[in-house]
């Protein structure tokens, strides 16, 4: 037996070790940026540019898993790279149309809430902002080798001289009078495109040293894959912006939403380091599936425990004190918020390692259909909360987005056993006809 916990440690640590540190990137930004002058309004700027910016990344984010899942050898990666090409193409055309026509000032204004003497400075950041996607993608794609090849603590590696380099740079900005909304977009491309070359060195080395496969891959393989899992992340993306509508109709809306959002940060914090879970089940399924099974339950606790700790020790209201700069009558309705955000913590690791599953399967459009009971749940429930429980303010939106996590869950777990079953019955009937 080949596969031991050590190795799947030394695999698993470094990923998610890389999920966590990449947080980190927007400390720097927002740090910097509060040291400009009028720093309500740059950082405003940039909040509004990053949110849009986030919305046209996620096809460029996806070559990853594509990546990992797909890529074989030289062969395969040319024919993926083909159709990034032709994605990159389409989403720096839909950036600058947002960036340069009316269409972007209305988008700014009616999505985001944004001045009309905000929108120059937030147009010119989300041009420079885009161009960042360009990256992404490659990165993502070279990262997936990477992945696949089991050598992730190069990720680690891209992680950390990332946001060296953004260190620096975000020094010079301030030391030299420099600090714009601009200036934190340059920030983030420049350390973007750090990640970007380190990940393309050693994918490409790792790639130069992999002998041709049999297998071809072509776009009937890549699209039905990947178009899917585009869709699976814009509607996880919708979850957070959807809660914050309902919770508007809460007794108080601004500790509702302050209370919730604050909350929302810190579990997901806590969930970075198990963005990678689905990479177990890919990586390392077919090889044992007992190991695989046993490492996941007990990394799986970890970030639980971790919630559990400090929404019920004083260790929480320090935290949100000392750490988040949260005043007494905030962190107080934050950490009864996070009590109600533990039964997700719980679930979204396995969410996420039976999502690995239906992407080793090569079915993703059926974690589309998860992702939408999720949010149909989500919606409903919160409906329900806010109409006949308006007072429990922020912790409506916990209650929904556990109780919609869980409903996820039970619909991956479905999928799965259906498939598995299929499978079953399909080899059964080959067997009699051989």
């Amino acid at each position: 037996m080949n596969l031991t916990y050590k190795k799947l440690a030394y695999f698993f640590i470094p990923l998610g070790i890389s999920s966590s540190l990449t947080a980190v990137t927007h400390v720097i930004i927002n740090g910097t940026l509060s040291r400009g002058d009028n720093a309500a309004f740059i950082i405003a700027c940039y909040a509004v540019a990053f949110s849009m910016f986030g919305v046209v990344e996620k096809p460029m984010i996806v070559f990853r898993q594509t990546s990992s899942a797909l890529v074989r050898d030289m062969k395969s990666f040319k024919s993926l790279a083909f159709v990034f090409v032709y994605v990159s193409i389409t989403m720096i055309s839909i950036s600058m149309i947002i960036s340069f026509t009316p269409i972007g000032n209305w988008l700014f204004i009616h999505l985001f809430n944004a001045d009309q003497n905000m929108l120059r400075t937030i147009s010119l950041t989300f041009a420079v902002i885009s161009t960042v996607i360009i990256f992404s993608g490659i990165r993502g794609i070279y990262q997936g080798i990477i992945i696949n090849h089991l050598e992730t603590k190069w990720l680690t590696i891209g992680v950390i001289i990332r946001l060296g380099i953004m260190f620096l740079a975000a020094y010079w900005f301030v030391a030299t009078g420099r600090v714009t909304s601009m200036a934190g977009a340059a920030i983030f491309l420049i350390g973007m495109f750090v990640e970007c070359v380190i990940s393309v060195w050693k994918g490409h080395k790792i790639l130069k040293n992999t002998e041709l496969d049999a297998y071809t891959l072509t776009n009937k393989d890549i699209m039905p894959f990947y178009l899917p899992l585009v869709l699976y992340f814009l509607f996880q993306t919708l979850v957070q912006p959807l809660i914050y509508v309902f919770l508007s109709q809460s007794n108080n809306i601004e500790m509702s939403i302050a209370s919730f959002a604050l909350a929302f940060s810190i579990s997901q914090l806590m969930l970075s380091f198990f963005m990678y879970t689905h990479q177990i089940v890919l990586q390392f399924y077919q090889e044992d599936r007992s190991r695989v099974f046993k490492f996941t339950i007990f990394m799986s606790l970890i970030p639980a425990l971790l919630l559990i700790f400090m929404s019920y020790t004083p260790l929480g209201t320090w935290f949100m004190e000392t750490v988040m700069g949260a005043e007494r009558n905030l962190a107080e309705p934050t950490i009864i918020v996070l009590q109600f955000f533990i039964l997700k913590v719980i679930i979204f690791p396995w969410v996420d390692f039976f999502n690995g599953f239906i992407m080793l399967e090569r079915r993703t459009r059926r974690m589309v259909a998860a992702q939408l009971v999720n949010l149909f749940i989500v919606c409903v429930s919160l409906g329900l909360l806010v109409t006949f429980y308006p007072q429990w303010n922020g912790v409506n939106g916990a209650i929904a987005a556990s109780v919609g996590e869980l409903a996820g869950l039970v619909a991956v777990l479905i999928i799965v056993y259906k498939s598995r079953n299929h499978n079953h019955d399909s080899s059964q009937q080959e067997q009699v006809q051989g």
